[in-house]
């Protein structure tokens, strides 16, 4: 009797739009039937993850606008090269949208030899090339620093370490090891040195490890360690000071950078310029800003570096408050987008690569434009989407690939 009012139930007229069940791997809906005869193949439109990519178009064209007006009259920046670069990470988008990211779990020996390769190549002594005080950049016809392209290969690799566990890392020995994984990316790229850069690594690393289950207490202990570990390094750099006369861990502006954190009204003329200058420029700008083309501070040369670490100054004086306020709109909704998807990944690797993606983004979001009104220490981070460079772009442009392609094989 049951059966025969179970046949009767399910051949009723939208019994089956009312009980269908997740996709399973093959990218097809079962409805209803319970041999799953009736399936409907995922479409196209299904695997693209529609309002991430609005949301992201919005951004680049936004900073486009903002690139472009930034170098205006420079002979050191070139629109052109920054069209290029988003042209380029178009392509190299899809190319990672058609990845299979699923096949790159079992990999993370070969992520980790590549991490130290592209980390450590800016070293090569024919390739290598040093830009203001850091061994980062290679010219390869065109210059190109490893370290942008590396976050791609730093947050595979952490995700494959931690995704091993299934979401759960209570051993000791098991997770030492899995800092281990996640501490060399950190070491090679100090020995350019670039802090900025190994700073996102960290932050990467942290958000993986919290995601991927580690026990509370081993993450308690790492966070008082790295703590203990910097003042350690002040420590010992004021020792060699008093036995060599030089600081020999941390380099002079490196400190004053610190300095000037500290205290932005200590030497304005001096390292503390580039903080002063931002924050007037950011104030100039007003509710509304002084329009396009009319951000005076940038354009007549008081904002160092504009187009690259100091890009919100330029939004923010050109477009004011009210446009400074769309740029954090966007950021949050893109940061909202990416979190969806890693609610509804397929797997653990999965969800922990656009976890890693979303710490990348949030770290630089958070530190470019927190440097910029003197919240945050000045370095040399750009802000994803907006600052001047091509082989950053093209790095953003590949996670937003990776990232739909976990929202493909969901």
């Amino acid at each position: 009797m049951r059966a025969r009012a179970r046949e009767g139930l399910t051949s009723m007229p939208g019994f089956n739009e009312i009980d269908r069940v997740r996709m399973p791997e093959g990218g097809t809906v079962n409805s209803g039937s319970p041999d799953g005869a009736t399936r409907r193949k995922r479409t196209f439109s299904d695997r693209i993850p529609k309002s991430l990519l609005i949301v992201a178009a919005l951004l680049v064209a936004y900073g486009l606008l903002v690139v472009w007006s930034a170098v205006q009259g420079s002979e050191t920046y070139s629109f052109s090269r920054q069209a290029l670069g988003v042209l380029m990470g178009c392509i190299v988008m899809l190319m990672f949208y058609q990845l299979d990211y699923r096949q790159l779990s079992s990999y993370t020996t070969v992520l980790l030899v590549i991490n130290v390769v592209l980390i450590l190549s800016p070293h090569l002594p024919v390739i290598g090339v040093e830009s203001k005080g850091a061994q980062s950049w290679i010219n390869v016809g065109m210059q190109l620093q490893p370290g942008e392209f590396a976050k791609i290969t730093v947050i595979l690799l952490d995700a494959s370490v931690l995704a091993r566990y299934g979401g759960r890392l209570d051993d000791p020995r098991e997770y030492m090891k899995a800092l281990g994984y996640i501490a060399v990316p950190f070491l090679c790229i100090m020995t350019q040195p670039d802090l900025g850069t190994g700073l996102v690594y960290l932050f990467i690393g942290a958000v993986t490890l919290v995601m991927g289950g580690s026990r509370l207490k081993f993450l308690l202990i790492t966070l008082g360690a790295f703590v203990a570990a910097i003042a350690a390094v002040f420590a010992i750099d004021e020792l060699m000071k008093s036995l060599t006369g030089e600081y020999k861990l941390l380099k002079q502006y490196q400190r004053n950078r610190l300095l000037v954190f500290l205290d932005p009204s200590a030497d304005t003329s001096g390292a503390g310029y580039n903080l002063n200058q931002a924050m007037i420029a950011i104030g100039s700008g007003g509710l509304f800003g002084k329009g396009l083309l009319n951000a005076s501070q940038s354009s007549l040369g008081f904002v160092p570096e504009a187009p690259t670490d100091f890009i919100f100054c330029v939004l923010a004086e050109q477009f004011g408050f009210v446009g400074a306020l769309l740029l954090l709109g966007l950021y949050i909704a893109l940061i909202l987008s990416c979190i969806r998807i890693a609610r509804n990944a397929g797997d653990l690797f999965g969800s922990l690569i656009v976890m890693g993606v979303v710490a990348m983004w949030l770290f630089q979001i958070l530190e470019n434009i927190g440097m910029d009104i003197g919240l945050m220490p000045v370095t040399g981070i750009p802000l994803p989407f907006m600052s001047y460079g091509s082989s950053f772009m093209m790095v953003n442009f590949a996670l937003l690939g990776l990232v739909g392609s976990v929202y493909a094989h969901r």
